[in-house]
């Protein structure tokens, strides 16, 4: 898929799942878009692969001065800690909701949907999670299901890194299509 003139912001922090940033990350730039790594954090974030930290990854651009505007959608990777620090910081929420209310592709992995719930936009949508949260988002208003990826009107969720393939690939038909822009109010 061509994702050439396309922009994509992956907001994320320390305790990232290593696999759900590099692999939606390296696959969008595979296909042509821009990456960006948005984080409130400066000079790099620090990864967590299987039971230990993994790698530092570079930040490209300061939260602090990332607009929505700017990106075609936003990819949010998942890990415990990540979503975890994220579902905290009102900068972060805004950023993610912001994505939302310009109509552009929202997708998140694993435990990162917390975000989803936190910023309101889960709420009456189909989606899916990893599995230790999903009450949280039948709680939340989610329509929950074990799927490996789900779209709801430029909204994607998977549930683990087993499922990056299918949700990278579901990223990229979503910002392609243009689906999202069909989104209700």
């Amino acid at each position: 898929m061509n994702m050439q003139n396309k922009k994509i912001a992956i907001l994320a922090t320390h305790g990232f799942e290593q696999s759900e940033l590099e692999v939606p990350r390296d696959m969008l730039k595979t296909a042509g878009a821009t990456v960006h790594i948005v984080s409130p954090e400066n000079g790099s974030i620090r990864g967590w692969k299987d039971k230990d930290w993994g790698s530092d990854v570079p930040v490209d651009v300061a939260l602090e001065g990332a607009k929505a505007s700017d990106y075609d959608a936003i990819v949010l990777p998942g890990g415990q800690m990540n979503p975890d620090l994220l579902r905290i910081n009102t900068a972060a929420l805004k950023f993610i909701r912001d994505f939302y209310d310009q109509k552009k592709v929202v997708a998140a992995v694993c435990h990162a949907p917390w975000l989803l719930i936190d910023t309101g936009i889960i709420k009456g949508r189909r989606a899916t999670s990893y599995k230790s949260i999903k009450g949280d988002m039948i709680n939340a208003g989610a329509k929950w299901e074990d799927s490996e990826v789900v779209a709801d009107q430029g909204v994607v969720t998977s549930r683990q890194p087993s499922d990056l393939q299918a949700f990278s690939n579901k990223v990229m038909e979503e910002i392609a299509e243009g689906l999202h822009e069909k989104r209700a109010a």
